[in-house]
């Protein structure tokens, strides 16, 4: 699984998985033609400009080199500090297994390294599925206001986590690994080279570390030296240098 900044390659592949994505979650109360026109509104021909704008964020998630889901998100306010997830959509074809979840983590470590210091997500009101997702990870809704997709105007939920690199966020999620149940923390990270190193436990509770779960290739095969670093025995991804490394000093 991987997760990158998406190109304009990508921009077929993710209109039809935000067209996918909207027609399988949002038809109990969006029509065809509103689903249409959302579609053209967002992922039209001025997308591409989007991606190209230094304060937009498009991150797309693949498996076995296909796309199967985005995140769109933009940085805003006087400072370009308030991080804001717009949409998140999953291929309905490949949700389940921690596919939104590592998406949404992901999405929060990028808005921290492009300068956000808090993170807000947006859900539409009547999409129940989106309001229990982010109400689950470490969300709370901080208000509330107007969206127009199409000709329509519908209530959007806005949902605020925090300052960003607060101790103890919300998302865990339960996975499993090399045939054993282990709860991943995304909210207990350490640095990687490829992709972070999570905290992994053997029960919901989190009483005692278990392992480190690899963000790049979901394995918990790895091993620590006395300095702490980690290393992935199946991708190399390895925890980097900080500045309390005898080898950084």
């Amino acid at each position: 699984m991987e997760i990158r900044e998406a190109t304009d390659d990508d921009i077929d592949a993710i209109r039809s998985i935000a067209h996918r994505s909207l027609e399988s979650t949002y038809t109990d109360f969006l029509d065809e033609e509103t689903v249409d026109d959302a579609i053209e509104q967002w992922y039209g021909e001025s997308f591409a400009d989007e991606l190209a704008d230094d304060h937009s964020l498009v991150l797309v998630i693949e498996r076995d080199d296909e796309v199967v889901g985005f995140s769109q998100n933009d940085l805003i306010g006087q400072r370009y500090d308030t991080g804001r997830i717009l949409w998140l959509h999953i291929d309905p074809d490949a949700r389940g297994g921690g596919t939104g979840v590592r998406l949404l983590v992901r999405t929060r470590e990028k808005l921290l390294e492009k300068g956000a210091d808090h993170v807000q997500a947006l859900v539409l009101e009547d999409n129940e599925g989106g309001n229990e997702f982010y109400q689950d990870h470490g969300f709370e809704r901080a208000g509330q206001r107007d969206v127009e997709i199409g000709d329509e105007t519908f209530t959007e939920n806005v949902y605020a986590e925090g300052k960003i690199g607060d101790e103890g966020w919300g998302a865990v999620d339960e996975l499993e690994v090399d045939g054993e149940t282990v709860y991943v923390s995304y909210g207990e990270a350490a640095r990687g080279e490829k992709s972070p190193f999570y905290g992994a436990y053997e029960t919901e509770e989190q009483e005692e570390l278990y392992a480190w779960f690899c963000g790049n290739c979901d394995s918990l095969d790895n091993t620590m030296d006395t300095m702490g670093r980690i290393e992935c025995n199946v991708c190399g991804n390895r925890r980097k240098a900080t500045r309390w490394d005898a080898s950084y000093l």
